[in-house]
């Protein structure tokens, strides 16, 4: 007698036939046939289908970038908040999307001060209280990633704060404009560095959380060697400067793109967003594990 054994949805095996349908059971649920079973099988290995983001109450789902969770994790049971990640990665999106455009200088726009209500009120705030309920569900790493980036953007914006704080008149008065250009640098380098911590908790997650902190990197570290090494006339430099900016408009789609990805769902979308994972991710060597059918 064969026995089909399930090894692709997040959760643990079950046999085909068990996994829920919406269109029965007074309109909610009903039972998978084989063959639908198999073609969800077929498309969780690429990170859609009702089988790619099935929540159980057992085991341990695989890295989810919708969920801001870089390796396994228990799913959260009966939480009283929504899942935050979303709006955390779209108050970062959005931010660094038009900060971006900026340091690209696009239609010649070079001055950033209309980032900083942004900055105060949708990257800094709204993004720190989007990594306080990570805390509050339990994520160490969605807390950690965007509660200091929040940070980030408060302190960027009590920095540039027209006629507010006076950081920049304050250390170009002891030191000219170099001196603020190059504790700029030192600021801006600071958050590479840290960025590459969180860089590492990703490898083993899928290919969409980690290219966001790949390019959010090189984001950081160019625009630090940008105020660092400045050119022949003492100001950032452009070139560097604008390839930053390219970074963070990459940064900037792809925090969209995990956003929309743990949004979307058979409930709310007609379509769930893949996510690949990575070949030596806990997902994809249970996808390369075989045999995928045991027969006794």
């Amino acid at each position: 007698m064969a026995t089909n054994v399930d090894h692709t949805a997040n959760g643990p095996d079950k046999e085909y036939g068990s996994s829920p349908v919406a269109g029965a059971n007074n309109g909610l649920h009903r039972e998978m046939t084989h063959e639908e079973h198999q073609t969800a099988q077929a498309a969780a290995r690429f990170g859609y289908g009702p089988l790619a983001h099935v929540n159980t109450s057992n085991g341990r789902l695989p890295a989810f970038g919708g969920e801001f969770q870089p390796g396994l994790y228990r799913p959260v049971k009966d939480r009283k908040f929504a899942n935050p990640a979303p709006l955390g990665l779209s108050a970062f999106a959005l931010t660094t999307f038009v900060l971006s455009l900026i340091n690209m200088q696009t239609r010649h726009v070079a001055e950033p001060n209309i980032v900083v209500g942004l900055a105060f009120g949708y990257g800094g705030l709204v993004q720190l209280l989007a990594g306080m309920w990570e805390m509050a569900v339990g994520n160490t790493f969605g807390a950690t990633a965007l509660s200091s980036y929040g940070g980030f953007w408060l302190a960027f914006a009590i920095t540039l704060t027209p006629g507010g704080f006076a950081i920049p008149a304050t250390i170009e008065a002891a030191g000219g404009p170099g001196m603020f250009y190059d504790s700029f640098g030192f600021f801006l380098m600071g958050w590479f560095i840290f960025t590459t911590l969180l860089l590492l908790v990703t490898l083993r997650s899928t290919i969409a959380f980690f290219l966001l902190f790949f390019f959010l990197d090189l984001t950081f570290m160019l625009l630090g060697i940008g105020y660092l090494h400045r050119n022949k006339e003492g100001v950032p430099n452009p070139p560097v400067i604008k390839a930053g900016g390219f970074f963070g408009l990459l940064t900037a789609f792809v925090a969209w793109y995990n956003a929309l990805a743990g949004m979307a769902d058979d409930s709310n979308s007609f379509f769930v967003v893949p996510v690949a994972h990575f070949p030596w991710s806990v997902k994809g060597m249970e996808r390369h594990a075989k045999p995928e059918k045991a027969t006794v």
